[in-house]
């Protein structure tokens, strides 16, 4: 069976949704995987949203491994390395190391993997912005977007490189932000100054609202997708090379799953 290892630092109620959602599909039998272990960087008691992902881990009975990564940097032995990220993912691969998932999935994970761990698992990584698209969080991602007057958004799932979100794109999905129901909140920006906006109504401005909307309801269906296209055999990862290849071997520039993702959520 298609092993799948689970990574997040489970801070929201998106993280907890998206490990939900992909465990409720495998009961179902419609996805033909099982997930060896979950890893989360926070330890019970260090926020009220990791502790609910922890509880609801638990309650799936996956097997669980929790390393703070607050608490571990703030050690005197980490003060003294000179790199206590390297330590870090180190001592993470040491607490892993009887498992061997043939895809791990970050989602909601909030670190920037290094060099070593990279190499050892090939990993995938949830963004909110299409290929080539602005990297960071996905409320750094929309301010962009609406700072450049974008035509399109996306979501994709990227390959793991120590570059932040710059990892080849394995699968995405496009939308375009113009047309109805956009059009009459970018003609209000056209009367607006943007850090106003920002400084006034932040995330709750209407167009920002919009955006998030139509890139989250898109999150999951992807992730689903992604997973069933890999068990599958459809698309793997070609590991001496780290590069996305179909069933054939033939290099792929990213799978394109635009038009069957907004057929689902439209």
């Amino acid at each position: 069976m298609y092993r799948i290892g689970w990574f997040s630092t489970g801070r929201g109620e998106g993280s907890r949704k998206l490990l939900e959602t992909v465990w409720s599909n495998i009961q179902s039998g419609t996805l033909n995987v099982e997930i060896p272990f979950v890893f989360c960087n926070r330890e019970k008691g260090e926020a009220e949203g990791s502790d609910q992902f922890i509880e609801m881990v638990k309650q799936y009975d996956i097997p669980l491994f929790c390393l703070s990564f607050n608490r571990f940097k703030n050690t005197g032995v980490v003060e003294k390395s000179e790199d206590w990220r390297k330590d870090y993912d180190r001592e993470i691969m040491h607490l892993l190391g009887d498992f061997h998932p043939d895809i791990s999935i970050l989602a909601g994970y909030m670190l920037i993997v290094g060099r070593e761990m990279c190499q050892k698992y090939d990993m995938v990584n949830l963004h909110p912005a299409s290929p080539g698209g602005p990297k960071g969080t996905w409320r750094e991602v929309i301010w962009q977007l609406i700072e450049e007057e974008s035509q399109e958004s996306g979501v994709m799932l990227h390959l793991v490189t120590p570059e932040l979100d710059r990892g080849p794109a394995v699968t995405y999905c496009t939308f375009p932000i113009y047309g109805e129901p956009f059009d009459s909140y970018w003609q209000e920006l056209k009367h607006s100054s943007l850090s106003v906006i920002k400084k006034n109504q932040g995330e709750d401005y209407p167009l920002f609202k919009l955006i998030r909307q139509h890139g989250f309801v898109r999150e999951l269906p992807l992730i689903i997708s992604t997973i069933k296209t890999f068990s599958e055999g459809n698309v793997r990862i070609d590991t001496t090379e780290k590069l996305i290849v179909d069933k054939d071997g033939n290099v792929l520039d990213g799978y394109d799953l635009s038009e069957y993702i907004n057929e689902m959520v439209t």
